[in-house]
């Protein structure tokens, strides 16, 4: 049980650096008398707390233009206005930047000048969401964690746009026009630390190739994807996340396998075309299957076997660790098997 639990908070962890990093970065405290009056310059088009001297807030008031950005900014908000370009010069002085964010604006690559933001050697966070992008933007800086380009229209990634973005560890695509042959092999070359890959609400029927090593979560919902190729997951060691709701998987496009992945620790099948209960590994803890197809379950396949616990080890410690299940919208009727109950002593939760 301890070794299930320091797993789970492994992983928990993890997942908090990815999603709440820049959360803390925002809060980081910088002494006002590191500034002098000559250093707290603020266009006049925009907000500057003197409590928090490295934020420039220029949110929601209609601009058309970057401003000049001052020198000790760090943090760049920039939402919610009608900016159709990111040319070179208003960020010249700002050399210090770690976040910008310009979702809910105007901006198209073409209006994106080549070295405005690779020139920008220290940002971490770079927030494009709801603009009018049709492919990835490059160059990027090196320094790139997190690059979210979430509702745009991309439907292209140049060859090379990832080859130097080694410390990316979050890219969101959800919710735009990528195809398959929107990616290569080496597409995704060059991001060896990304952790949290989201392309849900694209045009997808197959899976994408060739991902990160270190993708831990794999966000691919809403798309009309068919089948999982033999061995996907090998490349992907990994993977504890995996999100598939919303698209077109039959039981004969799964690996032989099924899902009997160790790493994967939440799995979402939810509104696909399955028929059957795939095959599962023991560390698997949250099971999604509802609005399939399936009409029983047959507990002597999806149980994993019990040849695999060492010997006299306590069975709910080393034992299939699922705890919730979900199976409604499927063509099950009640009474639950008791075999599945029998298998999996550690549910919590079946819905049916």
């Amino acid at each position: 049980m301890a070794g299930t639990i320091c797993v789970i908070m492994w992983v928990l962890f993890i997942t908090n650096t990815v999603w709440t990093r820049s959360v803390r970065q925002v809060y980081e405290v910088h002494d006002s008398e590191d500034w002098t009056i000559h250093d707290f310059e603020c266009p006049m088009e925009c907000f500057c707390p003197p409590s928090f001297p490295t934020a420039l807030y220029c949110e929601n008031r209609g601009l058309k233009e970057i401003p000049a950005i001052p020198s000790r900014i760090w943090y760049l908000y920039l939402q919610n206005n009608l900016i159709e370009t990111i040319p070179e010069k208003p960020f010249e002085n700002a050399t210090q930047l770690r976040w910008i964010n310009l979702n809910k604006n105007k901006i198209t690559n073409y209006g994106i000048e080549k070295g405005a933001l690779s020139q920008l050697k220290k940002l971490l966070f770079l927030f494009l969401e709801d603009n009018e992008l049709e492919e990835v933007p490059s160059p990027l800086p090196r320094s790139l964690e997190q690059l979210q380009l979430a509702r745009n229209k991309v439907s292209r990634i140049p060859q090379g746009t990832f080859s130097n973005l080694e410390n990316l560890t979050l890219l969101d695509l959800q919710n735009n026009k990528l195809v398959d042959n929107a990616f290569q092999r080496d597409t995704f070359k060059g991001l060896k630390n990304l952790m949290q890959l989201n392309m849900a609400k694209n045009a997808l029927k197959n899976m994408p190739p060739r991902l990160p090593a270190n993708t831990m979560q794999l966000f691919l919902d809403n798309n009309s994807i068919e089948g999982i190729p033999e061995n996907y997951f090998n490349v992907i060691p990994k993977v504890a996340f995996l999100r598939l709701n919303h698209n077109k998987l039959s039981d004969a496009g799964l690996p032989s396998r099924g899902f009997d992945v160790s790493s994967i620790l939440d799995l979402q099948l939810s509104h696909n075309r399955l028929t059957k209960v795939p095959r599962i590994s023991a560390h698997l803890q949250h099971l999604h299957l509802d609005h399939n197809k399936i009409k029983s379950v047959n507990v002597s396949v999806i149980c994993p076997s019990p040849s695999t616990l060492p010997a006299e080890r306590d069975f709910f410690s080393y034992g299939p660790h699922l705890r919730y299940l979900r199976l409604d919208g499927n063509e099950i009727k009640p009474p639950i098997p008791m075999a599945l109950m029998t298998c999996f002593r550690l549910l919590q939760a079946v819905i049916i």
